[in-house]
C-alpha cells in the first residue's frame, strides 16, 4: 500500500435495504397488506419532479386493494428476497459485510396492525434471516418502521393521527424485541422520520382526503408527535428487553447551501436546514426545539398531548444518530428564474457547480463530510451513515458483466470524504451501509431500472425477468474496500488513469 490511511478498527461496513422495496412475498406466509403494497408506479416518472408519486387518494388505495397486479404495484414483488434470502446473504458475506441493515415488515408480524396475536410464520421468517446472517457473523441493523404501516390502520384508524396506533406499535416492538433479543443488537425506530411532512402516506398512513375540514399540516404534526412518543417507548422497550442494545433515530440528511452570499439566501438555507433538524433534535434531545414550537404557534397548529408525553420523550432519547445522504441542494430567498432539480423526495434549486445522476440527484461527496461535521457538532452522539448510493442505468454487456465504474467513482469519493471527517474533523462514525447493496424497487420512482446495487437482479420495471442475481464490477471493488478497511482507496491508480480510466474527480468535477 502507498498510504496507510484506513477506517477505525471495528468500523461497520455493509449494505441497506427495506422490506417494502426488497422482500416481495407480499401475500405469503400470512403477511397482511401495507400502504407500500398499494403504492402505484406510473412508469413515466419525470426525473425533475417526483411529486406525483406522493399524491395518493383513498380511491387510489381502493383500486389497489381490488387487484393482485404486480406490474403497476412493483413493491409487491421487490427483488424477491423472501425466496432468495440465503443466496443474497451469502453474497453479502462474500463482500465481507460486517452489518446488514433491513426492516421488519409490520404486516408480516401483525397483518392488520391491530391483531391480538402475532403471525408465527412471519416471526419464523425473520428467525431464519437472522440465523443466516449469524452464520456469516453479519450484525443485523433493524429498522422497526420503514414505510410499512398496515393499510388497515389507514382505512380504519386514521393512521398515525390516531393515538391508538401508539399502543399497536409498541406491542409490535415488544413482540420482536422478545423474539429476537439474542439476535439483534442494533435498532432504528422510524426510517427518515422527517419524511412525514413530504410523503405522509407512506410514513404515517395519512391521506388528505380522509381529513376533510381539518388543517392537514396539523394532522401531519399530530401524527409526528405520536411517532415521537412511540419512538421513545420503543427505545425504552429495547433497552429493557435487550441489555446492551443500541437504538438510533434516522433522518433524511438534506444539506442546503445558500445559492449566493446574500444574507437573504444564507437565512433561507439556515431555515431549510432547521426544517430537517427539528425532527432529529426532538429525538436526540428528548424535547421539541424552540423554533419548532414557534412554528406551531405562528401557524396555529395545536398538538394534542397526554400528560406524560413530554416526560416520556425526555426520558428515553436515542443512543445514536443515523441518516441517509444522497445529495445537496441550494436555497434562495427569491427562486424566480432558478433551475430546479430532483432529490430524495424533494425538489430544490440546482447547484451550478455539481454534476447530477441519471435521475437528477446532484452528486456532492464533500457535502457528506459537511453533513457529518454538522451532525456531530450538533448532537455529540455516534453517527451512522445508513443510506448513500448512486441510482444509475446499468447495462448488461454481451458477456453478462456490468461495468459500473461510475458507481465505484461515486463511492470512492464519498468514502474519502467520510474518512476525512473522522480523521481531520473528529467525527465519531460507527459505520456505513450503502443503499442498496442489491437492486430493488426505488422508493422515489417505483422503478427497478433505477439501480443502486452491487448485485444485479434480472427484473425490469414491469416485473419481468428471471430474478437471477449477478455480480457487478463494483461488487469486487467494495469487497476489497471492506477487506482492507479502506486502505485500498489510497492505492496508486495513476497507471489505470493513464490507460484511460476516468477518476471520480474528473468524472464528477470534485476538483
Amino acid at each position: 500500500m502507498s498510504n496507510t490511511r484506513h477506517f477505525p478498527e471495528g468500523f461497520l461496513w455493509g449494505g441497506a435495504t427495506a422490506a417494502n422495496q426488497f422482500e416481495g412475498g407480499w401475500k405469503e406466509g400470512g403477511k397482511g397488506i401495507s400502504v407500500s403494497d398499494c403504492a402505484r408506479s406510473h412508469l413515466d416518472v419525470d426525473v425533475k419532479d417526483y411529486a406525483r408519486q406522493n399524491k395518493v387518494t383513498t380511491a387510489d388505495v381502493e383500486a389497489a386493494l381490488a387487484t393482485d397486479d404486480e406490474v403497476y404495484y412493483p413493491k409487491r414483488h421487490g427483488c424477491d428476497f423472501y425466496h432468495h434470502y440465503k443466496e443474497d446473504i451469502a453474497m453479502f458475506a462474500e463482500m465481507g459485510f460486517k452489518v446488514f441493515r433491513m426492516s421488519i415488515a409490520w404486516t408480516r408480524i401483525f397483518p392488520n396492525g391491530d391483531d391480538k396475536e402475532p403471525n408465527e410464520e412471519g416471526l419464523k421468517f425473520y428467525d431464519n434471516v437472522f440465523d443466516e446472517l449469524a452464520k456469516y457473523n453479519i450484525e443485523p441493523l433493524v429498522t422497526i418502521s420503514h414505510y410499512e404501516p398496515p393499510v388497515n390502520l389507514l382505512l380504519n384508524y386514521q393512521g398515525w393521527y390516531s393515538r391508538e396506533v401508539i399502543g399497536m406499535f409498541t406491542r409490535f416492538v415488544e413482540t420482536i424485541c422478545k423474539r429476537y433479543k439474542d439476535k439483534v443488537k442494533y435498532w432504528l425506530t422510524f426510517n427518515e422520520v422527517d419524511s412525514m411532512i413530504r410523503h405522509p402516506y407512506t410514513t404515517g398512513a395519512l391521506i388528505e382526503d380522509r381529513f376533510e375540514g381539518k388543517n392537514f399540516e396539523e394532522v401531519i404534526f399530530q401524527a409526528m408527535h405520536h411517532q415521537f412518543v412511540a419512538s421513545a417507548l420503543a427505545t425504552k422497550i429495547c433497552h429493557e428487553i435487550i441489555p446492551g442494545s443500541k437504538v438510533g433515530c434516522m433522518l433524511t440528511k438534506l444539506t442546503y447551501y445558500p445559492l449566493t452570499c446574500k444574507p437573504e439566501d444564507v437565512l433561507k438555507a439556515q431555515q431549510d436546514m432547521r426544517s430537517t433538524y427539528c425532527y432529529s433534535d426532538t429525538q436526540v434531545f428528548g424535547e421539541y426545539p424552540a423554533y419548532l414550537l414557534s412554528r406551531f404557534k405562528n401557524n396555529g397548529i395545536n398538538i394534542v398531548m397526554e400528560k406524560d408525553d413530554l416526560e416520556i420523550m425526555k426520558k428515553y432519547p436515542v443512543d445514536f444518530v443515523s441518516f441517509s445522504y444522497y445529495h445537496s441542494s441550494c436555497s434562495a430567498a427569491n427562486e424566480d428564474g432558478s433551475i430546479f432539480t430532483a432529490g430524495n423526495s424533494t425538489n430544490a434549486v440546482k447547484n451550478p457547480y455539481l454534476k447530477s445522476s441519471d435521475w437528477g440527484w446532484q452528486i456532492d461527496p464533500i457535502g457528506l463530510r459537511i453533513s457529518l461535521v454538522d451532525l456531530y457538532d450538533r448532537y455529540r452522539k455516534p453517527l451512522f451513515v445508513v443510506e448513500n448510493g448512486l441510482g444509475a442505468k446499468d447495462e448488461v454487456l454481451p458477456d453478462g458483466s456490468i461495468d459500473d465504474q461510475y458507481r465505484i467513482d461515486y463511492y470512492e469519493a464519498h468514502f474519502k470524504a467520510m474518512l476525512d471527517a473522522i480523521e481531520y474533523d473528529g467525527v465519531d462514525l460507527m459505520g456505513y451501509t450503502t443503499w442498496g447493496c442489491i437492486d430493488m424497487v426505488s422508493e422515489s420512482t417505483k422503478q427497478m431500472s433505477k439501480r443502486y446495487g452491487f448485485i444485479y437482479v434480472d427484473c425490469d420495471d414491469y416485473g419481468k425477468g428471471t430474478y437471477k442475481r449477478s455480480r457487478k464490477k463494483s461488487f469486487y471493488w467494495y469487497r476489497d474496500v471492506i477487506k482492507s478497511n479502506g486502505e485500498v482507496l489510497f492505492e496508486d491508480r495513476s497507471d489505470e488513469i493513464m490507460d484511460g480510466e476516468i477518476s471520480g474527480e474528473a468524472e464528477y468535477g470534485y476538483c
